[in-house]
């Protein structure tokens, strides 16, 4: 039975999104960020998500659950058809899109990832500017204790250049993404 309520007839999506985050922090329980705080990887991937819908207006579920998931692949030992099997093919081919092959060296890695990304989805476009614009905050904030100035200034360079193949999908996320350089480097310039 439908209910005339909104809220309830909004369930669906929001049941599926909720089971996402479940997941994800199931497999990510034991992970933490690397920056200074050293929070629990799930606060990443609520960020990104969070950041889809509040700032790019976001509101496609299948987008939403690819950004919860987008790196369980990568960096758990989940497999694409464990998220398929949970979510459906969209969400898996999208959070394929945006899965590095750790097999790869790191340098090989980011290369491709800025190669890559002006052939992805406009979905997975998105969740790389909304993932660009919490690392690069994070970066910023709270940077990982060993990572010294330098590095953070070439991850910030390496960002714009990921960024800039994803660009004309959200101007709103490319718009939040430069205001988040942009504060970056200024930081830097304070501490250099």
């Amino acid at each position: 039975m439908v209910s005339s309520n909104p809220v309830s007839a909004h369930r669906p999506g929001l049941n599926v999104l909720l089971r996402a985050f479940e997941f994800a922090a199931d497999k990510h329980r034991d992970k933490r960020r690397k920056g200074i705080g050293a929070l629990p990887y799930i606060n990443h991937l609520i960020e990104v998500t969070s950041t889809l819908a509040n700032v790019g207006g976001v509101d496609d579920t299948i987008v939403l659950m690819a950004a919860v998931l987008h790196d369980t692949v990568e960096d758990t030992k989940t497999t694409p058809e464990e998220i398929e099997a949970a979510f459906g093919r969209e969400v898996r081919s999208i959070v394929l899109e945006v899965t590095d092959d750790k097999s790869l060296p790191k340098a090989e890695r980011k290369r491709l990832q800025v190669e890559h990304a002006p052939h992805l989805s406009a979905e997975a476009r998105m969740i790389k500017l909304a993932d660009k614009i919490a690392n690069v905050r994070e970066v910023s904030d709270g940077p990982p204790p060993d990572w010294p100035l330098a590095r953070r200034q070439e991850y910030a360079d390496w960002a714009e250049q990921v960024v800039a193949g994803c660009r004309g999908v959200n101007p709103a996320l490319e718009a939040r993404f430069d205001e988040t350089l942009r504060r970056a480097r200024q930081i830097a310039a304070r501490e250099g």
